[in-house]
C-alpha cells in the first residue's frame, strides 16, 4: 500500500490526521478519536515508511531530516488535496503524522466565529494574534482572516509558513506565500525582508523565539497589519509569554511597545460536538482598548484582563472562554460535560449553567439540571486504545 493509497482511503472517511508507525497499521483521527484506517490492512514495516517518507523529499529536506532527525513538510496529490507532513525519528524507527488540508480556504462564516472576528482581520495595523493548543484549528482561523482580507481589501499579503498549508490564490489583494526551507531560511531572516516588499499585511505562522517576537512588534509598530499564532490557552497567557521573553530591564519598554501595537487576541479550544458529528470553536476574543492596554502595561493590572473580557462583551464584542461555552451550550451544539471540561472556572462555570438552566428551557435541561445538582456522573472521555497488532473497531 503506497502513501497516496492510504491518504485517499483517509480523506474518504473524513480523517483529519493519519499516523504511520512501524508495526502498526495506518491510524486515522476521526472526529477526535484514533482508530485503524480500515480492516483488513496489514501493519507498516520501517522499511515501507521510510521508503514513504524518502519519496516526499527532496535532497536538501532529506539532508535536513539526517542532521535534525525531524522536519515540516507541505505534500499535494493532484486531484485529491493538500498535506501537512511532519517526519520524525522516534525508538530508532521513522514515524509520520499527516494533517489534511482542505483545497478550499474556509471562510470566517463556515468556521462558526464570532462576527468581530471578521472587524478585527479589517485593521489597517498593529498586531492580531490566534492562539491555542495544537490542533485547536489556529491555521484555518488565520487562513480565513487573509481570505477575508483578499475578498474584501486591495492590499499585498505576505505570508511566512512552516510549511505552506493553504493556497490562496489572488483576488482584490496580491498574495505572497513564502515556505521556510524553500524559499527562505528562517522566520526571523523573512520578517527582515518582509519589510522592503511593500506588504500590508504580514502572516507569521509561527511566533517561535525572541527575536521573531521583537520583529513582528516592530513591523507591527511600523505600520504593517502583522497576524501571527503562539501555542497559549488564553489572551492573558498570551500577553505574559510575549513579555516572557525579553529580559527584566527590557520589560517596561515591551509593555509600552505591546500596549500600543496589539488589536487583538482570539484565543481557541474545541469542543466536540453534541451529535458527535465533529467540532465546534469556543472562542475567547481580546479587543485592545485603553482600560487593556494600562493593563499590559501597569504589572500589577495585568492580572486583570480575564475580568475586561468579561464585562466588556457588549461595548466591544469581547467574550470569555466560559462565555462562549455558554453559548454553544444554550444553543445545544455542545453537551454539558464538554463544556465543564473546557471552561477555563470550572466552579464558576457550574454556578452561571445552574443559573442559565434554572430561567430558560434548554433541550437537555432536565439532563443539564440533575448535572449541575451533581445527581449524574460526570463522563469521561472516551478512549479507543489500539494495541501493538492494530486491533480495534472501524468506523
Amino acid at each position: 500500500m503506497t502513501l497516496n493509497d492510504i491518504l485517499t482511503i483517509a480523506l474518504k472517511k473524513q480523517a483529519s490526521d493519519v499516523h504511520l508507525k512501524a508495526g502498526l497499521v495506518p491510524v486515522i483521527r476521526k472526529h477526535g478519536k484514533l482508530r485503524p484506517l480500515q480492516t483488513g490492512v496489514p501493519q507498516l514495516s520501517a522499511q515501507e515508511i521510510d521508503h514513504m517518507a524518502n519519496e516526499i523529499l527532496d535532497e536538501d529536506q532529506r539532508q535536513h531530516f539526517a542532521k535534525y532527525k525531524e522536519i515540516d513538510v507541505g505534500y499535494g496529490i493532484s486531484g485529491l488535496g493538500r498535506f501537512r507532513v511532519n517526519i520524525f525519528r522516534q525508538r530508532g524507527s521513522t514515524r509520520m503524522v499527516i494533517r489534511n488540508i482542505p483545497f478550499n480556504v474556509p471562510n470566517i462564516d463556515e468556521l462558526k466565529l464570532p462576527d468581530v472576528v471578521k472587524k478585527i482581520a479589517e485593521y489597517e495595523r498593529g498586531l492580531v494574534l490566534v492562539t491555542g493548543i495544537t490542533g485547536s484549528g489556529k491555521s484555518s482561523t488565520l487562513a480565513a482572516m487573509v481570505d477575508h482580507i483578499n475578498n474584501t481589501q486591495n492590499t499585498h499579503i505576505l505570508t511566512v509558513e512552516d510549511p505552506i498549508e493553504f493556497l490562496i490564490r489572488d483576488r482584490k489583494s496580491i498574495v505572497s506565500q513564502r515556505e521556510l526551507g524553500l524559499d527562505t531560511t528562517t522566520f526571523s531572516t523573512a520578517l527582515k525582508s518582509a519589510l522592503r516588499q511593500d506588504p500590508d499585511v504580514i502572516l507569521i505562522g509561527e511566533m517561535r523565539d525572541h527575536e521573531t517576537i521583537k520583529i513582528a512588534l516592530t513591523a507591527a509598530e511600523t505600520g504593517h497589519l502583522v497576524l501571527s499564532t503562539l501555542h497559549t490557552m488564553d489572551a492573558q497567557e498570551t500577553i505574559n509569554r510575549i513579555l516572557g521573553t525579553f529580559e527584566p530591564h527590557e520589560q517596561d519598554q515591551v509593555r509600552r511597545q505591546l500596549g500600543a501595537v496589539l488589536k487583538a487576541v482570539v484565543s481557541q479550544r474545541l469542543a466536540r460536538r453534541k451529535d458527535k458529528t465533529g467540532f465546534v470553536p469556543a472562542v475567547e476574543i481580546l479587543v485592545n482598548n485603553q482600560r487593556v492596554k494600562e493593563m499590559i502595561e501597569d504589572p500589577e493590572k495585568t492580572s486583570e484582563v480575564r475580568n475586561a473580557i468579561e464585562e466588556s462583551r457588549d461595548s466591544y464584542g469581547m467574550v470569555s472562554f466560559d462565555q462562549s461555552l455558554m453559548d454553544l451550550l444554550s444553543q445545544d451544539l455542545i453537551d454539558y460535560d464538554e463544556a465543564l471540561r473546557l471552561s477555563t472556572n470550572p466552579e464558576d462555570f457550574q454556578l452561571r449553567a445552574a443559573g442559565v438552566a434554572s430561567g430558560q428551557q434548554w433541550h437537555d435541561n432536565s439532563d443539564l439540571n440533575k448535572r449541575v445538582r451533581g445527581d449524574l456522573n460526570q463522563d469521561g472521555l472516551e478512549i479507543e486504545m489500539l494495541s501493538e497488532n492494530g486491533s480495534g473497531e472501524d468506523e
